[in-house]
């Protein structure tokens, strides 16, 4: 059983639905018992990085996400709930987050003729090898919104870079924990095959 957090931040119907498309058991829940026994979890997340980490934490699902990401189950950030996965974040004022991965989230720098944020399609690259990105060929496109971007400390967790005024992390993979900062529910067949490679682990 899959479990998706549910603490009011986040895309839960389209990330279930897509789950559910391939065939996985996924439950949408904010209880810590459901949380706890289950196989693998998801920390969604959509909008800016402070008010998601504050509702994570006012509604006491903080400690609950940092017991599931150290219990060696698969653990899952998407979008906003892989930049939680990091220290801190500058979006409007400075924020912590879970401090899971070293780094911080910054915003993209400007450049000419670039508007930000990102929305829309762009393409992955493959720095090593990931259990989640199983099957993908580099230039694999996925759909992309936001406007700041994770930089680890250490570059070995990056499972995934794309270009977007530089080189940034799109997606991390370290010992049992993975985020991708793009929506793979929104990302067609190569989303699917991420999800379902997941649900695999």
């Amino acid at each position: 059983m899959i479990a998706l957090m549910d603490y009011g931040v986040g895309n839960l119907r389209s990330v279930e639905k897509a789950f559910e498309s391939l065939g996985h058991a996924i439950i949408v829940t904010s209880d810590p018992g459901e949380i706890a026994s289950a196989n693998k979890v998801i920390l969604p997340g959509v909008g800016a990085f402070g008010a998601a980490e504050k509702t994570l934490r006012e509604r006491g699902l903080e400690q609950v996400a940092l017991d599931a990401a150290h219990s060696g189950k698969p653990f899952l950030g998407i979008c906003v709930g892989m930049q939680l996965l990091f220290d801190a974040s500058e979006e409007m004022g400075e924020h912590p987050g879970l401090g899971l991965i070293p780094g911080r989230v910054q915003r993209f720098p400007d450049a000419p003729g670039i508007k930000i944020p990102q929305i829309g399609w762009n393409a992955l690259s493959f720095p090593k090898e990931s259990p989640i990105m199983a099957g993908l060929e580099p230039g694999a496109m996925v759909y992309f919104v936001h406007s700041f971007y994770c930089a680890p400390e250490d570059q070995s967790v990056v499972a995934a870079q794309t270009e977007f005024t530089l080189t940034y992390c799109s997606a991390v993979s370290v010992g049992n924990i993975f985020g991708v900062q793009f929506h793979p529910e929104k990302s067609g067949k190569i989303g699917l095959t991420i999800l379902d490679n997941f649900a695999r682990l």
